[in-house]
């Protein structure tokens, strides 16, 4: 999970984990990379649009997915959709939940994600 705002991370992660998921924490894209960098099994990359530290969210997932070519990605956002959505649709191939989200909303946009 690759959130800047520890509370939401917090509670993201606590879903993640309440569903039996494994969950590694990152706050910036470098921090997430070496994370990712360091564990062999790595599924889904949970990202907010938004981040510190001098990575967008779009570096951050290239750099990843340079690392793990089959990696999933999932971006979240409450404020920024601009950044992902363009004439009122996504772009080709990225998967979004906004913000704020509920317990089922993001069971669901999970197991989508990591089943397709």
């Amino acid at each position: 999970m690759l959130e800047d705002d520890e509370d939401v991370r917090s509670y993201s992660v606590e879903i993640l984990r309440e569903l039996g998921y494994r969950v590694l924490e990152a706050h910036d894209g470098l921090s997430a990379l070496r994370v990712l960098d360091q564990h062999a099994r790595v599924d889904i990359l949970f990202t907010d649009v938004v981040l510190p530290g001098g990575m967008t969210e779009a570096q951050v997932a290239a750099h990843a997915r340079a690392l793990r070519p089959k990696l999933k990605v999932l971006f979240t956002t409450g404020y920024a959709r601009n950044a992902i959505i363009h004439h009122g649709r996504l772009d080709k191939g990225v998967q979004l939940i906004t913000k704020p989200f509920s317990f089922n909303d993001l069971a669901a946009k999970i197991r989508d994600v990591l089943d397709n």
